[in-house]
């Protein structure tokens, strides 16, 4: 039998992160300060067509997040030489785009594992091992607000859609919801 695998609750303080970033820094989730949230994106990587559209969406949509004290950025397991092409060939002039992620800390913000099934539609070899797609608002103080984990690369959230969520959170001060750990009996759930 295998461990148990690991999911972030709301309202719990996440994982440390910290990956360098396409131009020489270095993101680090602590030293984060947006009015709202930080914005994670887990990314498969360069090879991934389905996250080449996503990414160039959310670089488009920046300015918007900023304007509601979101701050962003979008990381993968890829290594430097893919991370940059990430960023140059899929033109995100505006999106920080980190790099470096080990496999274990992929593992300790919940995300799921792929093993490499050769070139992909855009003829890029996929890497060995690889995370899949996830997406998370880490409110300031560290804890997190919000996750979407995936197992796959389709049907991701629609930053749209995000957007009009946080304005409502922030307009009506909702609350991080699905922070129950314990584990109930039907009888218990109603």
């Amino acid at each position: 039998m295998t461990a148990p695998f690991p999911h972030l609750l709301p309202r719990q303080s996440v994982p440390e992160l910290q990956v360098p970033i396409v131009g020489g820094r270095t993101y680090d989730i602590r030293k984060e300060t947006p009015a709202a949230f930080s914005l994670v994106l887990f990314y498969r990587g360069f090879h991934c067509p389905i996250c080449r559209t996503q990414l160039k969406d959310l670089d488009a949509k920046i300015g918007e997040f900023e304007s509601r004290g979101v701050s962003v950025v979008a990381i993968s397991t890829d290594v430097e030489e893919r991370a940059v092409m990430t960023s140059l060939d899929w033109q995100l002039p505006h999106l920080r785009i980190g790099y470096g992620l080990s496999l274990a800390t992929a593992r300790e913000w919940g995300l799921y594992i792929s093993r490499s099934r050769g070139k992909t539609s855009l003829g890029i070899e996929e890497p060995d091992l690889f995370s899949e797609p996830a997406l998370y608002l880490v409110r300031p103080d560290g804890t997190l607000y919000f996750g979407s984990v995936q197992t796959m690369p389709f049907a991701r959230p629609h930053f749209s859609d995000i957007l009009g969520a946080i304005d409502y959170v922030l307009k009506t001060d909702y609350p991080a919801r699905g922070e129950v750990e314990a584990t109930f009996e039907p009888a218990e759930a109603k």
